[in-house]
């Protein structure tokens, strides 16, 4: 079976892997990705994919892409003949190249389709509380993430799991799942199966405008926000004028006395023996790990030593 591998980021590393060292009848015959360019930073050098890197290393035959509607990739495709192209986490298709494939192209998703359909589905998943999630293989159609669902593999979201873990674990979870659908299409086992569109919800990309905290929400929903968005691209809030990221935040058994806790609001910042707490609509959040603009990452308890109450703004907006 000629399979073409394409993918960019780390998520997408296991399933390589998994593919080149499965039965020998998987001969990856081309790995597209993304062009060599700065990551960590603008001012960084130029540095390959995490998938290039990891075919490199698999001795594989790699294509930088920057754009897939080019007609000289589907060319490109083509000339290939592909049996099956495999997609993780790389970018969304014109039919002219999916349709290349003899016997279809799939991609994994991280959820359970039709549930979180879009750009961010781990994050979204964590931020609205589920407790369970996992990933799904299903065939590229023109609209995107509504194919027909080849395999689906299904895990419990632990209750202090990051987007960040999760999506580790979701990798590897993907990557056995992507080899077991190789082989349901190569033996003629595949059983593709409707999504029920009623039951599609978003997971739209993530921006500025919607990764800033709302201290009116409940305090869980607050620590599950933060969670969603940890490592990256971080939740955020304002202090003194400046943007915070919050990394870590949990909800808190704090409460001041009655007159004071009263009188605070959502957003009310308290710094009591070393630690932080915010408060949230029915409670208090305590923060454990954060990081003010231009300053790097810190624990609280690093922040709370340079503190002081009567000279800086107490709240969080």
């Amino acid at each position: 079976m000629r399979i073409i591998f394409m993918g960019t980021p780390r998520f997408a590393v296991p399933s390589l892997r998994a593919i080149a060292e499965a039965d020998s009848d998987f001969e990856i015959v081309l790995v597209v990705t993304g062009k060599d360019k700065p990551r960590r930073n603008q001012r960084s050098e130029p540095e390959p994919t995490p998938v290039k890197k990891a075919a490199k290393e698999l001795g594989l035959t790699v294509l930088e892409i920057d754009d897939v509607k080019e007609p000289r990739f589907a060319d490109t495709v083509a000339r290939h003949r592909p049996d099956v192209i495999v997609v993780a986490a790389f970018r969304i298709l014109p039919p002219s190249v999916f349709e290349q494939a003899r016997l279809g192209s799939f991609n994994l998703h991280a959820s359970l389709l039709p549930r979180y359909r879009g750009a961010a589905p781990v994050n979204w998943t964590i931020i609205n509380g589920d407790t369970e999630t996992g990933v799904t293989t299903f065939f590229l159609r023109k609209t995107v993430d509504t194919g027909n669902i080849l395999l689906q593999e299904r895990t419990p979201v632990g209750p202090d799991e990051t987007a960040g873990e999760l999506a580790e674990r979701l990798s590897v979870i993907g990557a056995g799942a992507v080899v077991k659908t190789l082989e349901l299409i190569r033996d003629g086992k595949a059983e593709p199966l409707a999504q029920d569109d009623a039951g599609a919800t978003k997971a739209p990309k993530l921006t500025s405008e919607n990764t800033r905290i709302d201290w009116t929400e409940p305090v869980d929903a607050i620590c599950d926000f933060v969670r969603g968005l940890s490592p990256k691209p971080s939740a955020w809030t304002v202090f003194n004028h400046r943007k915070v990221k919050i990394y870590k935040a949990v909800p808190a058994d704090f409460q001041l006395p009655e007159p004071e806790e009263q009188a605070k609001v959502p957003g009310s910042l308290s710094v009591e023996g070393g630690r932080m707490f915010v408060m949230g609509l029915d409670g208090w959040v305590e923060i454990l790990s954060l990081q003010m603009e231009g300053k790097r990452r810190m624990e609280a308890v690093e922040f709370c030593c340079g503190f002081r109450c009567e000279e800086e703004c107490p709240s969080f907006s």
